[in-house]
């Protein structure tokens, strides 16, 4: 009879339990190095994306940085080269200008020293060709006088023509002498004047008288006697003129043509500058009334369309003692009624500018589900959630998520919001402030 036992087999199921196990195990670990693995691979593509990207945008950087030097460098060049330019060109205008200045100069001092040496050569010319007359004159007449006072029972007499013709000729003299020493020289004219007339009426009476002489002799000897005499005081009265400084007729008249000259330049800029004055008051007028016709359109604009904010301007205005509500004074009343700032934004306007914001963050980081769920969701999606403050608790278990998976860079909303449950902004600020640590 074949015996049995009745006893468990327990080795066997030990055995079948430590192998199952270990199967278990070994799967288990299997499973951990290949997720390790992954996770490692993932890290080190994410770690080799990171560096290309950084690599990238430095080379960027230092291309814009390169150009940006390369273009400053241009500019520079370019305003150096300018700048000599202009240099250059105003020294080739100040040497043009200089030698225009100079030859002018030149051109005016020999004109000068020409007229000097005219006036000198003209002079002398003058001056001795009244004493030439003068001579002539005293050649005619004094032999005339001669034959009329001769007498041979008074020989005497025949110093009268030298008394008569010398007196004349003295006085000359001493005109000369008033001129010279700046004296009246009328007197000595009328004496001279006065022996010439005496000779020259004695002259013509022997003429008429006496037909030894003749009357043509007599009226020669006349006008020898005057003409000497009126010559040479024409010539002492212009040296007078000269001498004390009284013009001449031609200057005289040159004077009143360069005043009338001047006088109708100096209306002329009257004229322009009244005209100028006009233009620039018209354009002042009209700049003033489009700055009223431009100011009534604001005014009338904010008023219609933003009249809280207008009753708050107009009460500024009022206590500022303001004529209008100026740009200053709207903007404080913008900043009072909406809190902003920035005139014409509103807080509606900065929610959904905040809304795009989020979407262009998460579109950027790559998280295109973030994206897509945020699309929409206005002041009561994003700006609820963007005021909801971090829970601690949510902080841990984003750590311990990061920590599973090897890397901060590899948490997502996605995996964030199957973890705890939340809406994507609130995700996005979880996974931004762990990656900040």
């Amino acid at each position: 009879m074949t015996t049995y036992s009745t006893e468990p087999r327990t080795d066997s199921a030990a055995d079948l339990g430590a192998m199952a196990l270990a199967t278990a195990t070994t799967e288990e670990i299997r499973l951990l190095a290949q997720t390790e693995s992954e996770v490692a691979k993932i890290k080190a593509q994410a770690e080799a994306d990171a560096i290309r990207v950084q690599a990238e945008a430095e080379a960027e950087k230092q291309r814009l940085a390169n150009a940006r030097a390369a273009m400053k460098l241009e500019a520079e060049k370019a305003a150096h080269a300018k700048r000599m330019a202009e240099l250059e060109a105003a020294r080739v205008k100040a040497e043009a200008e200089k030698a225009k200045v100079e030859t002018e100069a030149d051109a005016q001092a020999q004109a000068e020293m020409d007229w000097a040496e005219e006036e000198r050569r003209t002079e002398a010319t003058w001056k001795w060709g009244a004493r030439g007359i003068y001579a002539v004159g005293l050649v005619i007449a004094a032999p005339i006088q001669f034959l009329a006072f001769w007498d041979p029972a008074r020989p005497f007499l025949v110093a009268a023509p030298a008394l008569l013709e010398g007196l004349a000729l003295v006085l000359a003299f001493g005109a000369a002498w008033a001129v010279a020493h700046r004296r009246d020289v009328l007197p000595y004219r009328l004496g001279i004047m006065f022996g010439a007339l005496v000779a020259a009426g004695i002259n013509l009476w022997h003429g008429m008288t006496d037909p030894s002489i003749g009357l043509n002799a007599g009226l020669i000897g006349a006008l020898a006697s005057i003409g000497g005499p009126i010559v040479l005081m024409a010539y002492e009265h212009g040296i007078a003129q000269r001498r004390d400084g009284i013009p001449s007729f031609r200057e005289s008249r040159d004077a009143k043509k360069a005043a009338e000259k001047a006088e109708t330049e100096a209306a002329a800029k009257a004229a322009e500058k009244k005209a100028a004055d006009e233009a620039r008051a018209k354009e002042k007028e009209e700049t003033q009334k489009r700055a009223e016709a431009e100011q009534q359109r604001k005014d009338t604009d904010r008023q219609q369309r933003h009249p809280e904010v207008w009753e708050v301007a107009e009460a500024l205005r009022s206590a500022r003692g303001a004529e209008s509500v100026t740009e200053q004074i709207w903007a404080d009343a913008w900043y009072r009624v909406t809190g902003s700032k920035t005139v014409g934004i509103t807080p509606e306007i900065e929610a959904r500018s905040r809304e795009a914001q989020a979407r262009m963050k998460a579109a950027v980081d790559g998280d295109l589900e973030a994206a897509t769920t945020l699309t929409g969701k206005g002041l009561h999606g994003v700006d609820a959630e963007t005021e909801r403050p971090l829970d601690e608790d949510d902080l841990d278990k984003v750590r311990m998520l990061a920590s599973e998976l090897g890397d901060p860079g590899l948490l997502s909303s996605k995996n964030i919001r199957a973890l705890i449950n939340c809406r994507t902004e609130y995700a996005i600020r979880l996974r931004d402030a762990i990656r900040a640590e």
